[in-house]
């Protein structure tokens, strides 16, 4: 099989996450933010490895600024045999234009891709565009929030979790394909597999920068846990209020 996977630099940050002064966007200025892909899409990649295996080959597309190439290499040190970075200024790009670009880029691949495998979502903005529409521009079937995959005989069979139960659906290749996390457990790049990464080919192409037809007006901050302590008393005097707390979080009759 012949697989493209799509992937995505996202920022990872240790602690706290901050907003630009317009709220439209993640402040990655500090220097402890970090940068990696979320796990969907690194799951999206271990099957791609998984199902090329053998006689087949995967191979990356991101669109991103030039710094994108760290995030191609790193899957090239688990087993992609190549890459295509679609180089950004680092504008901001919608669910519809990064779509629209992977696709033409995935199109024009030399590669006979028998499918595109990628993450339900991205873990910064989570639009769950990208995987729909890049499969409605190559006219082709797609299934979404895979957490079964198998292919035999040119077919994907896809599961669903829904409740406790799982959804059966079996599509004939070629397909998109997007993943949730826990699909599989992704790799670990090892040594050997970085020296290669650093050896294999990695394409740029400057793709067409497309009208936004969406407008993000603004992000926000989901509710940050705080914890507190409340002083009940010293010595004995505190037993009875102690006692009245745990008669409260129902430790207590």
């Amino acid at each position: 099989m012949n697989i493209a996977v799509c992937i995505k630099r996202i920022p990872l940050s240790p602690g706290k996450w901050t907003l630009t002064a317009d709220e439209t966007a993640i402040d990655t200025s500090g220097s402890a933010m970090g940068w990696t892909l979320s796990p969907h899409e690194e799951c999206a990649v271990e099957a791609a490895v998984q199902l090329a295996e053998g006689d087949g080959t995967v191979t990356a597309f991101s669109l991103g600024t030039p710094e994108s190439s760290e995030q191609i290499r790193e899957v090239m040190a688990v087993g992609v045999d190549r890459g295509v970075l679609l180089e950004t200024d680092g504008a901001d790009w919608d669910g519809q234009a990064t779509a629209a670009a992977l696709a033409a880029a995935i199109t024009a691949d030399e590669t006979d891709f028998d499918a595109v495998i990628l993450g339900t979502e991205s873990a910064d903005a989570s639009g769950y565009q990208v995987g729909v529409r890049i499969a409605h521009a190559l006219g082709w079937p797609i299934v979404t929030n895979v957490k079964g995959l198998s292919v035999e005989g040119g077919v994907a069979r896809c599961e669903r979790v829904v409740g406790s139960e799982r959804e059966v659906y079996e599509v004939t290749l070629p397909a998109v394909i997007a993943v949730k996390d826990g699909v599989n457990i992704p790799r670990y790049p090892s040594v050997p597999g970085r020296i290669k990464a650093r050896k294999k080919p990695l394409d740029t192409v400057t793709p067409e920068s497309r009208p936004a037809r969406m407008e993000k007006v603004k992000l926000a901050l989901p509710p940050q846990e705080t914890s507190t302590a409340t002083v009940l008393g010293s010595g004995a005097d505190a037993a009875p209020k102690v006692v009245e707390v745990l008669k409260e979080i129902g430790v207590l009759t």
